[in-house]
């Protein structure tokens, strides 16, 4: 199997944004349930206006990231950019018998989120000055945890489909998974974890445009959006970088799920159900 994925800085700090870009882009692979084997860097640098340090740094940052995931670096490319920009490309290897898709969600599934929602707006925020790096620091460590952990829970407890969320936010990427099951899924708006302060940002107005965009798109698969909290739905749509993993996994089979999670020091957050055969909506529940 085969991902990538690269972006822009989301923090300051360049080691950092380098450790975030580099779990971000592994996390595909982790999803479905692979181990990763290689990665390459992907890099855009202005060598000319940053200090070349800095580059440094950021590769640092992923490398340490690909080695805490199992895997080695196998070189890469770069370029002269205007704006830095950073990520990899994967290469893992899963059994096909074991693979894990978006297509599995059986109706009566327990819904699972492993990490919190809220980095878009907090981000945001950052890049406004609102906040700081020590202000969103458990947002920060959160994006540059690995699902690898998730993944190993995932795997032993066998569910029946994951998706990872991360740029079209959990509206999107959950009507996704709900879509390719053709299931509806049932979302309750008061569990979902979120990052401190995410909330108080978007009540400010601190929405990024990627999140407005999947609202836009998304929204019409919603069910019941207009009885609830404007700033849940803002939580919904917001676009994350280096999210969690969405997992469905057999009612039976989710006291497993949440050992295996707790074992492996993931949180463990249920957020709804797969409700009935449809075609892909999100039934909210507020």
């Amino acid at each position: 199997m085969q991902s990538v994925d690269f972006f822009t800085p989301v923090v300051d700090d360049p080691y950092r944004f380098g450790q975030i870009a580099a779990a971000n882009a592994l996390s595909d692979i982790f999803t479905v349930g692979a181990r990763p084997l290689t990665a390459m860097n992907l890099v855009s640098f202005p060598v000319n206006c940053l200090d070349p340090e800095i580059l440094v740094k950021i590769l640092q940052g992923g490398a340490e990231r690909i080695h805490a995931a199992g895997a080695v670096v196998a070189g890469g490319h770069s370029i002269e950019d205007d704006e830095p920009k950073y990520g990899l490309s994967v290469t893992g290897i899963v059994d096909p018998a074991q693979m894990v898709t978006t297509c599995g969600c059986q109706p009566g599934d327990l819904l699972y989120l492993t990490k919190p929602l809220g980095t878009g707006l907090l981000t945001t925020a950052l890049k406004g000055e609102i906040l700081s790096e020590t202000d969103i620091t458990e947002a920060i460590e959160g994006m540059i945890t690995l699902n690898k952990a998730a993944a190993e829970a995932m795997l032993m407890t066998g569910v029946s489909a994951c998706t990872d969320i991360t740029g079209f936010g959990l509206i999107g990427h959950a009507s996704e998974m709900a879509e390719a099951s053709r299931v509806d899924l049932k979302i309750s708006l008061q569990r979902l974890p979120v990052y401190p302060q995410a909330l108080d940002m978007a009540e400010m107005g601190l929405v990024p445009a990627g999140s407005h965009r999947n609202r836009e798109f998304y929204g019409p698969r919603l069910v019941g959006a207009d009885n609830c909290d404007p700033l849940l739905l803002d939580l919904l749509s917001d676009a994350q970088t280096s999210g969690g993993l969405l997992i469905a996994v057999a009612a039976e089979k989710a006291e497993i799920l949440e050992q295996q999670l707790v074992e492996r020091h993931v949180p463990v957050s249920c957020i709804g159900e797969v409700v009935a055969a449809g075609s892909g909506q999100l039934l909210l529940d507020s």
